[in-house]
């Protein structure tokens, strides 16, 4: 979820504008947003948002929060048509500037000077930033990772980047993803080589799933679809997204006829080869849908093939688990990642790592883009690379590059913003917490009914979630009757102290039965 600010004389360009996708911990939410006030209180100093690349996690949150911030766009071709698609798509209808600019070429925000320069990644024209101010040079690294060979994106860029750091590199401010890889991320063109013997030797219908934006991977896979006589069926809005955008903007060009989904019917199972979304077992996604028998344009046996050319991303294993168990049950063959090279990271591992940082020789390195591990693997092998100095920081944390001293000046607010249903709240807002308490212990709610000197009816008493099947009437006779004295002990003129009683007198009662501590309600109504 990236979104970097950097300030220069109280001026201030936003990098990246991401989001992230929400687990278990977000009962009922899909999506996850950075909490940008500090920006928002400051927006008259805000020169605009520099995007380096088009996947979610660097661009996601600019449908649901640019209205509030309502500056300049800045972004490469490819990336600034996705965004066009994606605003019109997924935002509301908001006019917004968005500026296409030329790799290689300088524009000026304010003080600050940043070019684009393009790196391999599984997107095309991912970029790092050189960001100049009066202050100092900034290397800005964006998503990369060195490719000698890339089906999309530039191959290894020593020369321009020895030249680069040759300018004196006050900060490298460096993707951290990988940095306890011990080995580089691969090369795209073997996986193609793989994936290709792997298809070629299948009988039945082919499934590749990966992720919708892995632009290369989509790319070989059409040109293995052609040598093995397959025809290409696109089972996902985001990969349709992607083909067109890529076609759109130059890329895709010599990409095969993609057969419409309504006639994947009528494709004989040998001719099959199909490219869905849902490679993190997402529960609405092509591939979960296809595996549950619940799609209904396509349909998998015994004898076909999937193959999950992508990485589990951390807290998704169970959900891709339990897709690959159906596939499993209904004869397919499952091949991933750890039973075949099928997929290379985009991001670099150490020998990259390594390289990138005698190239830059920057003053000073601050990992960002991983978890704390990640980051201070980063910084341990900046720091014992090239000696220089290294600063790890969390999100919110307000650093001072230049001049000297490198160091946390302050923190400011940092929060998560989640999209529940429709409604953008904060993430500790008392709806998700109370959710998280009626998802652990469930519900019990008390209705009682009071006349002038004591209950009118007999309590209505429900619950939900709580383990009561085997004796359900008899715990609610046993509650009904704890209500009943209550009322005996407190009357019914002091309601407040009434319903306390009872709610606490039920908690105490459902715990010592089931050890849950449901959420318990307790309401009076007086006719």
């Amino acid at each position: 979820m990236n979104a970097n600010l950097y300030g220069y004389k109280d001026k201030w360009i936003l990098v990246d504008f991401g989001m992230t996708f929400a687990g278990p911990y977000y009962p009922g939410v899909d999506l996850i947003f950075p909490d940008m006030r500090f920006i928002e209180d400051r927006v008259k100093d805000l020169l605009g948002i520099v995007l380096t690349h088009g996947h979610e996690d660097h661009v996601g949150a600019l449908p649901y929060l640019l209205e509030d911030l309502n500056v300049p766009l800045y972004a490469t071709a490819f990336t600034a048509e996705f965004i066009r698609r994606k605003m019109t798509d997924d935002g509301p209808d908001i006019p917004f500037d968005l500026n296409v600019i030329e790799p290689q070429r300088d524009f000026r925000l304010g003080d600050f000077t940043i070019r684009y320069i393009p790196q391999a990644h599984s997107i095309p024209e991912a970029n790092s930033l050189l960001i100049e101010t009066p202050a100092g040079r900034i290397f800005h690294t964006g998503d990369w990772k060195l490719d000698d060979s890339p089906v999309v994106g530039v191959a290894n860029q020593e020369k321009r980047l020895r030249q680069i750091g040759d300018l004196g590199i006050r900060a490298l401010i460096g993707d951290s993803t990988n940095a306890l890889n011990p080995n580089a991320s691969g090369y795209e063109k073997d996986v193609a080589k793989t994936l290709e013997e792997i298809i070629s030797s299948q009988t039945g219908r082919v499934l590749v799933t990966t992720f919708a934006s892995n632009a290369a991977r989509l790319e070989n896979t059409g040109r293995i679809a052609q040598k093995t006589g397959r025809r290409i069926v696109l089972a996902g809005r985001s990969m349709e997204r992607i083909i067109s955008v890529g076609r759109a903007t130059g890329y895709f060009k010599d990409y095969p006829e993609i057969v419409p989904l309504d006639q994947a019917k009528a494709l004989a199972p040998r001719e099959t080869l199909i490219l869905a979304t849902g490679c993190q077992g997402e529960a609405m996604a092509a591939l979960s849908r296809i595996a549950s028998g619940k799609h209904g344009a396509i349909r998998l046996d015994e004898g076909d093939c999937v193959l999950f050319s992508s990485k589990a991303i951390p807290g998704n294993e169970m959900n891709i688990g339990l897709v690959q168990n159906q596939l499993a049950q209904r004869g397919v063959v499952v091949i991933t990642e750890k039973n075949a090279p099928i997929h290379v990271s985009g991001h670099p591992g150490q020998p990259e790592m390594r390289q990138m940082l005698n190239w830059i020789k920057p003053e000073v390195v601050i990992p960002v883009h991983g978890e704390a591990r990640h980051m201070l693997a980063h910084a341990k092998l900046a720091s014992g690379e090239i000696g220089c100095k290294t600063l790890t920081v969390q999100n919110g944390q307000m650093v001072r590059i230049a001049p000297d001293p490198l160091e946390i000046v302050d923190e400011v607010p940092c929060e998560r913003l989640i999209l529940d249903g429709d409604v953008l709240i904060p993430a500790n807002a008392d709806a998700l917490i109370q959710r998280r308490r009626l998802m652990r212990n469930g519900l019990l709610t008390v209705t009682l009914v009071l006349g002038k000197k004591g209950l009118a009816a007999e309590p209505l008493i429900t619950s939900h979630g709580l383990p009561l099947s085997d004796y359900a009437d008899e715990f609610y006779e046993q509650c009904i009757a704890l209500c009943y004295k209550a009322v005996d002990k407190l009357g019914v003129r002091d309601k407040k102290a009434l319903k306390e009683e009872i709610r606490i007198g039920l908690r105490r009662k459902v715990k010592h039965e089931t050890g849950k501590r449901p959420v318990t309600e307790v309401q009076c109504i007086i006719p």
